[in-house]
């Protein structure tokens, strides 16, 4: 999967497809609707806060004039008036000293009023710890929003994979499908954490400092505004460079999983065809593409903070002089600009984390779209409703003039019509491509047919559910599948119902399990691992059979059930289904010997169409496809049977 098919099919489209940023966004924010009430909550808390918070300013600045009044007004002589203090200043010739303290508003002879200051501060701190425990409940309420949200993502996806086709995973990597399932979404939590709530307080307090900017020196709210087109120009160019890198770099997290989860999982393979060198070179391209992708990524967007804060410093010098000759104009007390200067930094450094927070809200959409790719994949055809199900299961199967492709310019079944009576088992063979498996994935609606139809004891199976059809029908493949749990759990796994241990034991005995299961250190409680660790292949495909057994189905599917086990054991297992197999139908797909000749009739199919079928001995005297298979595959097979 190295080449360039394997790279579609990894990241599911060609790697230099554009990101509609916006629109991403939009969507993203959309599935917040069922949390409105707590965002509208989370609002007002956000917004009562910063409100205090560019108060706290004001009330600051004056504790700061209160203070600055009583030192000039200690300074000066009792007994007269202000306005008389700065007339005698000027005539004095200390006339821009008397400008500068005309906005003061201090009493000659009287110093500090430390009861009034004292009061200010009081009032200061109680509306900053207010602001602070609001802020405390805005941010519960994020994470509350954010973690609700991201349980419906979740249930999103997984009800969308279970809607899925088969034709979809076949197309790609198992290990990005699990990347977007996993990576991309904790991704998206962790943008929305950490930047939703910082990103609405941000807003907000840009707005009421403004406000405040403007109530106290409309002339300074101007000069600070000057540089608010240089932070966009900055924020906008290096967005736009960044953007480009963060989808890349989540493109190339999804193949470096799908490769590491490919070669973990044939870590056997790997070792036995001595392509560890090749694997680790492969390993090292994605991962050096990834470091790429996301150092690009970082350091194109981590560049933004520093920029903004040139620009915010920029800012501070301006307010600073200007503020500065307004005070010696006497037009501003100074208390007002201490004020202005906390406000002019309160208003740098939401733009600035508003800035910062880019690289993350850019990582978290860019994971979002790879989401909603996922979410937005062609489903299956939906159940019909209600669905028909046929009176009596009997397990009456017939195709009537069936044609099936995989691709559409490549005919794969053509016309294949076909009959099995309840009970009957029918065993399927023939070269490999020859669509043995596809017929049992149609049977299975795994895949629908192009063409005819399917009947289950006389209802097209295309108008039962999904669910009802496979209900009726066991399966066992050749590739095993265990999950984590005791081997009683994964036995169980079979049933519909609720069982006791006796029946999992029974149908282990059945299944001649039961011998080496009772050999393990706990028996049947013995817990084993997704990948069958302390089992053969054989001992976990009669685990698998076991389970086939428990679900006591009406039809058996068997696709190379037995390849995994010795020829004894084969026959053992032959004779317990036989006992399965009494009223129920059986399709068997299978080389082994003993499978074909114990099979009521065998179907031999050579590129999609069914050329002979038969019993066993009617097909070795018509000396046609089978009766040469039979000689180049079971000849010595049955010698050594027999």
């Amino acid at each position: 999967m190295a080449g360039p098919m394997g790279r579609m099919m990894a990241g599911g489209g060609p790697d230099s497809r554009s990101m509609d940023f916006k629109k991403s966004g939009k969507r993203l924010v959309s599935h917040f609707r069922p949390e409105r009430v707590t965002i509208v909550t989370l609002v007002l808390c956000v917004v009562l806060s910063v409100g205090l918070s560019v108060i706290g300013p004001k009330i600051l600045g004056r504790a700061t004039d209160l203070v600055f009044a009583g030192i000039i007004g200690r300074q000066m002589p009792s007994g007269v008036t202000k306005d008389q203090v700065l007339h005698s200043m000027r005539e004095r010739g200390q006339g821009s000293v008397a400008d500068m303290l005309k906005s003061t508003d201090f009493t000659p002879g009287k110093g500090i009023d430390f009861g009034a200051v004292g009061e200010v501060l009081l009032l200061a701190l109680g509306t900053f710890l207010v602001a602070g425990l609001l802020m405390a409940v805005a941010t519960r309420l994020v994470n509350r929003a954010v973690n609700r949200t991201m349980f419906r993502m979740r249930e999103d996806v997984q009800g969308k994979l279970s809607r899925l086709p088969l034709s979809y995973f076949d197309k790609r990597q198992r290990g990005e499908v699990l990347s977007r399932a996993t990576n991309d979404i904790d991704n998206i939590g962790q943008t929305l954490q950490q930047s939703m709530g910082q990103l609405i307080n941000s807003v907000l307090t840009i707005i009421g400092v403004l406000v405040m900017m403007y109530y106290v020196s409309w002339l300074l709210a101007l000069v600070a505004l000057v540089t608010v087109p240089l932070s966009f120009v900055v924020a906008t160019r290096v967005g736009k460079r960044s953007q480009p890198h963060f989808v890349q770099q989540w493109r190339t997290t999804g193949k470096l999983n799908a490769h590491i989860e490919e070669m973990y999982t044939g870590h056997s393979l790997v070792k036995v065809f001595g392509r560890q060198e090749e694997s680790a070179k492969q390993f090292a391209e994605q991962n050096e593409a990834l470091y790429e992708a996301g150092f690009k990524a970082q350091f194109n967007s981590g560049v933004m903070q520093p920029l903004m804060m040139c620009v915010s410093n920029l800012n501070y010098v301006l307010v600073a002089v200007v503020g500065g000759l307004r005070v010696a104009s006497g037009s501003l007390s100074i208390g007002d600009v201490q004020a202005f200067i906390q406000y002019s930094r309160q208003f740098s450094m939401p733009l600035t984390q508003v800035a910062s927070m880019a690289n993350l809200v850019q990582s978290g959409v860019a994971s979002a779209e790879r989401i909603f790719e996922l979410l937005d994949a062609e489903e299956q055809e939906a159940d019909p409703v209600p669905g028909v199900r046929p009176e009596e299961l009997r397990g009456r199967v017939a195709l009537e003039h069936v044609s099936f492709r995989y691709d559409p310019d490549k005919p794969l079944i053509e016309d294949l019509s076909l009959t099995v009576e309840p009970g009957h088992t029918v065993a399927i063979v023939g070269p490999t491509g020859a669509g043995k498996t596809t017929l049992v994935n149609l049977l299975m609606r795994f895949y629908d047919v192009t063409g005819g139809r399917i009947t289950l004891d006389g209802v097209d199976i295309s108008r039962m559910s999904r669910d009802e059809l496979r209900s009726g029908i066991g399966m066992v493949l050749q590739d095993t599948w265990l999950f984590g749990g005791t081997i009683a759990e994964n036995i169980a796994y079979g049933a519909s119902r609720e069982v006791t241990r006796g029946e999992i034991e029974e149908a282990a005995r059945a299944a001649h399990a039961d011998r080496f299961i009772r050999t393990l250190p706990d028996g049947y409680d013995t817990v084993i691992d997704d990948e069958g660790s302390g089992v053969s292949a054989g001992e976990k495909q009669l685990i698998t059979i076991a389970r086939a057994f428990l679900s006591d189905p009406v039809i058996l599917v068997l696709d190379e059930a037995t390849s995994s086990v010795d020829t004894r054991t084969e026959v053992l297992i032959q004779k317990a289904m036989a006992k399965l197999q009494h009223g129920r139908t059986s399709f068997v797909i299978a080389h082994r010997l003993s499978t074909i000749r114990d099979a009521d009739t065998i179907l031999v199919m050579e590129n999609g169409s069914i050329v002979e079928q038969g019993s066993h001995t009617d097909l070795l005297d018509a000396d046609g496809a089978y009766a040469r298979l039979y000689k180049a595959q079971f000849a010595q097979a049955v010698a050594e049977v027999d």
